[in-house]
């Protein structure tokens, strides 16, 4: 891998171990709001009793949970890069009784498992922080059996995700932030209308599709919409960091507005958009 590619998947591991508490915190707010995607992703895969399935991207389990319960004469493997996200999805599965679900910390540009491996691969919100995307991409089609499938969810453009810009706009509007090269890893890099079908084609994937989900978000109100994003957002985090008490108290006040604004019958109801890309290994 090549040292940039190195930087990036240090970088991740680290950002992702350090937000963890957070993601444990917020770990039943955050697999309702994340569970259409979920949902989608396990109704394009078609998951069999006896399935092998890998997970990439896990974090705390979910959808490899969920497919585990599915899949109950298979086995579910749930990869990512921070142990500590792992710790946490190893004790949902043990919470819910599953014997067949199990972790390996890994890179998925560098996936630790055999040739022919699996029979179904599923990656939700995951794809647009991998260094390389398209070797990830290869990398999956690889351990993936003949016939084998891959389903994916990633965030759609920024336009249709007011639940994460109505905090880093105002932002931007108080502290220049550095703008990061366009294939950088963050939030909406797979967003580009034909991106990920492209990185799929040339991965040697078959019938692929896509799907569009949009729907809202409940964060009940203004003070949990702050803190989530507080607890769960290092750059947020990192960017007021950088800002005095009087250009924070302002920042809060312009968020606050803006979400009692837009909220619906005085719940925080945001909107957010995903796309679910999916395709077959030719057999």
């Amino acid at each position: 891998m090549e040292f940039q590619q190195e930087q990036i998947r240090e970088q991740q591991k680290q950002s992702w171990s350090k937000v963890s508490p957070g993601w444990e915190k917020w770990d039943r707010f955050i697999m309702e709001f994340l569970r259409p995607m979920g949902q989608a992703i396990i109704e394009r895969l078609e998951i069999k009793e006896d399935d092998i399935v890998l997970d990439v991207a896990a974090g705390t389990g979910q959808p490899g949970l969920t497919i585990a319960a599915i899949a109950k004469k298979g086995k579910v493997t749930g990869t990512d890069l921070s142990d500590e996200m792992l710790m946490i999805a190893a004790a949902n599965a043990a919470a819910k009784g599953l014997k067949n679900y199990s972790t390996k910390a890994a890179d998925v540009c560098q996936l630790p498992f055999e040739d022919n491996t699996f029979t179904k691969i599923s990656c939700r919100m995951g794809f647009m922080f991998f260094p390389d995307m398209q070797l990830a991409t290869n990398e999956m089609h690889r351990v993936l059996k003949p016939g084998g499938r891959l389903a994916a969810a990633v965030w759609s453009s920024p336009d249709k995700n007011f639940w994460y810009t109505a905090m880093t706009d105002v932002i931007n509007k108080y502290i220049e932030l550095p703008q990061p090269p366009a294939d950088a890893p963050g939030m909406f890099r797979c967003s580009k209308v034909g991106l990920m079908t492209g990185i799929f084609a040339q991965a040697g994937f078959k019938h692929i599709g896509g799907q569009e989900i949009t729907a809202k978000v409940d964060f009940i109100d203004t003070d949990t919409y702050w803190q989530n994003r507080m607890d769960l957002s290092e750059s947020l985090v990192a960017a007021l960091a950088k800002a005095d008490e009087a250009t924070i108290a302002a920042i809060k006040n312009d968020v606050y507005g803006i979400i009692n604004t837009s909220s619906i019958d005085g719940r925080a109801l945001l909107d957010f958009g995903a796309t679910i890309i999916y395709g077959e290994k030719a057999s």
